[in-house]
């Protein structure tokens, strides 16, 4: 597949570059790697587009699991404790997982254990790749990748999302890189408070050229 959109916020792009760039290399070959050609195995029995080929989300997440996983990213998940006291949750966020619990056990709550997953990491840059619905993306943007910034597991998050012109071709309901980039940029350039990449994709058939861009430009 080709990348023909980055966005980078709170310098995340230049951080993994200037960092991590061998890192910044895997993502961009494993991309390269999957063609999207042959994914396109999904026929609609939708009344408007009876007997069409669109692409297959499942399909293509399973594409990159493969050349992801071969390069070494792997899943992982971060725990957590979380009760029902605003306050209390102000004072454990920053603390190890071992603290937060103490803590909410001293002021006389329940600790509830939580986590969260994400779909590859490497040495603290963690990748989701975003081929699902809408509140998806938000989850990956807004909480998963906050969680593992927070939790210090992570100095980067990368979200992969598909081009509005990738999307076209795919189920009804998915996200798409130019609806997303407009939900960033709508919050402000401090939030989220992490620094992300966020990278469009086109298929093998588009004629692009990569562009990208930073909050700075916003």
């Amino acid at each position: 597949m080709k990348i023909a959109q980055i966005y980078s916020h709170l310098n995340g792009l230049e951080f993994i570059q200037v960092h991590k760039p061998a890192l910044w290399e895997e993502i961009k070959a494993g991309i390269a790697a999957v063609n999207s050609n042959h994914h396109k195995t999904k026929i609609s029995n939708e009344k408007k587009t009876l007997g069409t080929a669109f692409y297959s989300p499942k399909s293509m997440n399973k594409a990159f699991d493969g050349e992801f996983n071969s390069r070494g990213w792997k899943s992982k998940k971060t725990y957590y404790w979380v009760t029902s006291d605003a306050r209390v949750i102000r004072k454990t966020i920053p603390m190890l997982r071992k603290e937060q619990k103490a803590e909410i056990e001293k002021d006389g709550l329940e600790p509830l254990n939580s986590f969260n997953q994400t779909d590859f990491v490497k040495d603290r840059v963690a990748v989701e790749v975003q081929f699902g619905k809408y509140s998806f993306v938000a989850y990956d943007l807004f909480v998963k990748h906050m969680a593992f910034y927070v939790g210090d597991l992570i100095d980067v998050g990368i979200e992969i999302l598909p081009m509005k012109e990738l999307q076209r071709q795919m189920s009804s309901g998915i996200a798409y890189y130019e609806g997303e980039l407009y939900n960033v940029i709508r919050q402000g350039r401090g939030v989220p408070a992490v620094p992300l990449v966020l990278v469009g994709l086109a298929p093998d058939s588009a004629d692009v050229t990569p562009v990208v861009t930073t909050g700075s430009d916003t």
